[in-house]
C-alpha cells in the first residue's frame, strides 16, 4: 500500500493525483508536510493560521500570537526538513511541541468565552474527524488482507492507536495486548481519552452550552451520539464482512460529523443577504 495511505486519511488522494503521477515516499511527505502550493500542508496551514491570528489579535492572548509567530518562522525556514528521512522525526517531534504549547498557551491565558468556545468545537470536530478517518482506511486495509484474523491484524491496530496517540493510555485501561474490538471500543466510546470520538462528542456539547442558538447544533451532537451508543463494536472488529461494516460506519460518523458542522455554519457563520441586495422582478 506503500504511502497512499496518508492521502487516504487526509482525504487529498485527488489533488494529489492532479499533480504527481507517481505516488512515492518523498511526493507524498513533501506534499502533505512542505508544499506551499497546497493548502491542507503542514506549512501551508501555519501559514494560514497566522494570517487568521494577525487579523484577530485582539481576542488572543500577546503570548499565543507569539508562539505562533515563531512557529510560522520556523516552518517556513525549515520545510525542507520534513522531506529529508534524516531530519523528519526531529522535524516533526518539534513541530507537535510546538502545536501542543500554543494550545497550552490558549487554555491557561484566554478567556473561556464565546470565542474559546468556538476554538473548543473546532477542535473537538477535526480530532473526531481524524478519528474516524484512521478508521476507515484501517477498515480498508483490513478488506485488503487475506486473513483479516491474522497477528499481522492487531499489529495493524496497535500502529492504529500509535497513529492516533492512543497506545499508552489504551495500555492503561486494556492491558498491554490490543485486539480490534478493544480497541474501536476505545477510539469510539472512551468517555475520558481526547481523542475518542464519544469524548470528542462530549467537549462539543459542553462548549455549545456556552453559546446561544445552540439547539440544531446541540441535535446534531445527539444524532451522533446516539448512533455511538446503538453500534454494536464487536460487530465490526472481525472478519471481512466486519471491515465492510466498520468502513460502511466510519463513513456515517463522518458524514454525521459533516451535517453537524453545517449546522454550526448555518447557525452561527452564515450571513443573512441583505434586503438592499435581493434582486427584485422587473
Amino acid at each position: 500500500m506503500g504511502w497512499a495511505p496518508l492521502l487516504a486519511v487526509t482525504g487529498t488522494g485527488d489533488d494529489f493525483r492532479h499533480r504527481h503521477t507517481r505516488t512515492n515516499e518523498e511526493r507524498v511527505v513533501d506534499f502533505l508536510a512542505a508544499s506551499t502550493e497546497h493548502q491542507g500542508s503542514v506549512v501551508a496551514s501555519i501559514a494560514q493560521a497566522h494570517a487568521n491570528l494577525r487579523v484577530t489579535q485582539a481576542v488572543v492572548p500577546s503570548e499565543a500570537w507569539g508562539v505562533l509567530n515563531q512557529l510560522h518562522m520556523w516552518a517556513t525556514k525549515t520545510r525542507h526538513e520534513a522531506v529529508d528521512r534524516r531530519t523528519r522525526l526531529a522535524w516533526t517531534a518539534m513541530l507537535i511541541g510546538q502545536c501542543q504549547l500554543f494550545s497550552g498557551v490558549l487554555e491557561g491565558t484566554m478567556s473561556h468565552d464565546d470565542t474559546y468556545a468556538f476554538l473548543q468545537i473546532g477542535r473537538g470536530l477535526e480530532r473526531a474527524d481524524m478519528t474516524t478517518r484512521v478508521l476507515d482506511v484501517q477498515a480498508g486495509t483490513l478488506l485488503a488482507q487475506r486473513d483479516v484474523s491474522s497477528p499481522y491484524a492487531d499489529l495493524m491496530w496497535m500502529g492504529v492507536l500509535r497513529s492516533l496517540s492512543a497506545q499508552q493510555m489504551y495500555r492503561r485501561i486494556a492491558g498491554p495486548m490490543v485486539s480490534g474490538l478493544s480497541a474501536l471500543q476505545f477510539l469510539l466510546r472512551d468517555p475520558q481519552f481526547p481523542r475518542s470520538v464519544e469524548r470528542c462528542l462530549i467537549e462539543v456539547s459542553r462548549a455549545l452550552l456556552e453559546l446561544c442558538r445552540n439547539n440544531d447544533p446541540m441535535a446534531g451532537c445527539a444524532e451522533l451520539q446516539q448512533l455511538l451508543e446503538e453500534t454494536d463494536i464487536a460487530s465490526l472488529a472481525a472478519g471481512k464482512s466486519s471491515a465492510a461494516a466498520l468502513h460502511e460506519y466510519a463513513d456515517r460518523l463522518q458524514q454525521g460529523l459533516s451535517k453537524l458542522h453545517q449546522l454550526l455554519v448555518m447557525t452561527y457563520f452564515q450571513m443573512e443577504p441583505s434586503p438592499s441586495a435581493v434582486l427584485l422582478p422587473a
